[in-house]
């Protein structure tokens, strides 16, 4: 193993992987410092929250962890009309929210004239700025949102893993090459973001590493990292997950908060002015500590679940999500106080990369 080097300036892959199988406390609160410093130096103290609708539970896909997929046990269905849709962002619009995220599973249900609608009502009424999390579409679709007034697009790679790729997103049919939806996003003018599962199966140090390398060298605005979270029922909660753990052998990168915490760091130093939200699935590893440990290891945007809850019981993308059964009000309030706890401050407008502000065109 390499050791670890304290000149964070000259992080190379080998570096970085040295970095996530670090456990000395003492090496890891310089580490935690270090983001830390970076993110306030980058992207100040402010914390900007968005707020989350997830508009559908529908999916095509047949992704091998997620629990709305095709191969994952039957859950009511559900797709929220544009008056549900409507009153969730005009909730967020009320908190102050300077963002709405709109998310689901990939659902051709939701028409690219359905979402046009729905982006301009939200634009025309509200002026928020909409990030979109809807899958892999075509590049007509893409193109009619981003005209709509659509701003920022998240789609995460999950890993950089070709083979490991293809095991957990089997072949629907539908061709499925994210880095490739990514760069045409970015050519359409979206503010664009990705990210990583921590400890998939099958995911060893050495691609986990490269992941956060290519964070850096494909210029993303975004960077969403949250640890796996095993869903029963699924392909990689039974025997796909078991025959991929075997195959990474001692090499398997461990599913827990410490090593996500770590991933999020070196992100933030290696990516110094792009958003990283404090996600739900590490709030939900660690119900206690997990968003406050991210906003102080590089984290600066929260987004609270503003959907209705008949909903968001029916949108288990991974089990026992934090929150889930708050109302929207109350996960604001918490969110706030732990925010003023921090000493940070509320982010007011719409929190665009300064990434993107520096690279838009």
């Amino acid at each position: 193993m390499y050791m670890v080097s304290l000149d964070f300036n000259n992080l190379d892959k080998n570096l970085i992987r040295a970095w996530l199988q670090e456990v000395d406390p003492q090496k890891l609160n310089y580490l935690w410092e270090k983001a830390d410093e970076i993110r306030q130096k980058y992207v100040g103290d402010d914390i900007w929250l968005r707020g989350l609708v997830e508009i559908s539970n529908h999916c095509v896909r047949s992704c091998a962890y997620c629990g709305i997929s095709k191969c994952a046990p039957v859950v009511e269905k559900y797709r929220m009309s544009e008056d549900e849709i409507l009153t969730a962002v005009k909730q967020a619009a009320d908190y102050g929210f300077g963002t709405v995220v709109l998310q689901s599973g990939e659902d051709m249900g939701l028409t690219a004239t359905r979402i046009t609608e729905i982006i301009r009502s939200i634009k025309s009424k509200t002026g928020l700025a909409i990030t979109l999390s809807l899958g892999e579409r075509s590049v007509g679709d893409l193109e009619d949102w981003r005209k709509a007034g659509a701003d920022r697009y998240l789609l995460r790679f999950e890993t950089s893993d070709v083979e490991l790729y293809k095991q957990i997103h089997p072949n629907t049919g539908r061709q499925s090459d994210r880095f490739v939806q990514l760069e045409l996003m970015r050519q359409m003018g979206y503010e664009i973001g990705t990210g990583v599962m921590v400890g998939i199966p099958g995911q060893t140090w050495g691609s986990l590493a490269n992941d956060i390398w290519l964070f850096r060298k494909y210029g993303m605005d975004m960077i969403g990292l949250g640890p796996y979270l095993e869903n029963e029922g699924t392909p990689l909660a039974g025997e796909l997950g078991k025959k991929l753990k075997n195959s990474a052998t001692a090499d398997q990168v461990p599913n827990d908060d410490l090593t996500t915490l770590k991933v999020l760091a070196l992100t933030r130093i290696l990516c110094p002015n792009i958003n990283i939200p404090a996600t739900t699935a590490l709030a939900t590893i660690n119900p206690e500590k997990g968003r406050s440990h991210a906003l102080q290891r590089g984290a600066n945007v929260v987004m609270p679940n503003l959907t209705p809850h008949k909903y968001r019981t029916l949108y288990q993308i991974y089990p026992g999500k934090a929150g889930l059964h708050e109302t929207a009000e109350f996960s604001r309030e918490e969110i706030e106080r732990q925010i003023i706890s921090l000493g940070r401050t509320i982010g007011r407008g719409a929190g665009t990369s300064s990434h993107f502000k520096q690279h838009c065109h």
